[in-house]
């Protein structure tokens, strides 16, 4: 019986982890979060590893508040950079397979065309760095597989979803940046595929090739487009008007064009991704 131990499991996507893996039998998982496993501690994290001795370990444990990171660079630095490389320690040379979740941030948003995993990463934002250094940290171990991601929103926890939905209901009207494209990403599509390729490689029938992956969901837009798609899909009225980045001033710089290439994992594990309006209308159907 394999075992999957997942961090971060109160998070987006460690909750959708949860919802997925009762469609996955034969598996034993675990479920952990910071009040019973603190990833940034190394001693305690090296005791709940060589206790539960997981056959795969998936990091969704993460400092995301991006503008936040800004005046407290080094919790975000020790949450997702620090807190890897314990995990990478334990494991180093182990046959445990490590997945874990980085970041578009990683880019800088420069290019016109959509970033493989061979661009070269480029970082704004402290948050951004962070994100850098813990996937420098989890290609320490040969089992590791990283998985950039865009954009991720989940009817689990707070998001851009449903923060456009709770705003449109109090105003007439709302103001969103549309010079920062890139695609949005449901979470439940992301576990989705992750354990696709674990129940694959488990099965033998697909090979575990290490090294960095892009997904995120089909599609391209702006977050003004993404914003117009919520309101419509939850049957509101609010205005929403284009504003640019500059009139909307914010303490991280973000990446102005992150839309990312998935050939790579499309093509190394047989995925079938969805566009990102597909799983909009599936979140908004939990969230209606």
């Amino acid at each position: 019986m394999a075992i999957i131990l997942i961090t971060g499991a109160n998070g987006q996507l460690g909750n959708e982890l949860k919802v997925v893996s009762k469609n996955f039998y034969g598996y034993h998982f675990i479920f952990t979060d910071i009040d019973t496993l603190d990833i940034t501690n190394p001693e305690q994290t090296e005791d709940f590893i060589k206790k539960s001795r997981p056959d795969w370990i998936i990091n969704c444990a993460a400092y995301n508040l991006v503008d936040k990171a800004e005046s407290e660079p080094d919790i975000a630095m020790l949450i997702n950079g620090t807190a890897v490389k314990n995990i990478t320690e334990v494991i180093r040379g182990s046959e445990c397979r490590f997945i874990h979740i980085s970041s578009d941030y990683i880019y800088d948003g420069k290019s016109n065309v959509p970033y493989n995993e061979y661009s070269p990463a480029n970082p704004l934002s402290a948050y951004g760095r962070s994100k850098l250094a813990g996937e420098k940290y989890a290609l320490l171990h040969q089992g590791s597989m990283i998985i950039r991601t865009s954009w991720l929103y989940s009817s689990f926890g707070n998001n851009f979803v449903k923060t456009i939905i709770r705003h449109a209901k109090e105003k007439e009207s709302l103001r969103v940046v549309n010079d920062q494209t890139g695609t949005p990403t449901y979470a439940a599509d992301l576990a989705e595929a992750i354990m696709s390729i674990i129940s694959g490689v488990i099965r033998n029938q697909i090979a575990m090739n290490a090294g960095i992956y892009n997904y995120s969901n089909e599609g391209v837009c702006t977050w003004y487009d993404f914003a117009v798609e919520i309101i419509q899909e939850a049957g509101l009225t609010c205005q929403v008007n284009p504003v640019l980045t500059k009139d909307y001033q914010l303490a991280a710089e973000r990446p102005a064009y992150s839309v990312m290439d998935k050939s790579k994992i499309k093509d190394n594990y047989n995925l079938s991704i969805p566009h990102w309006r597909t799983g909009l209308k599936r979140c908004m159907k939990l969230l209606n």
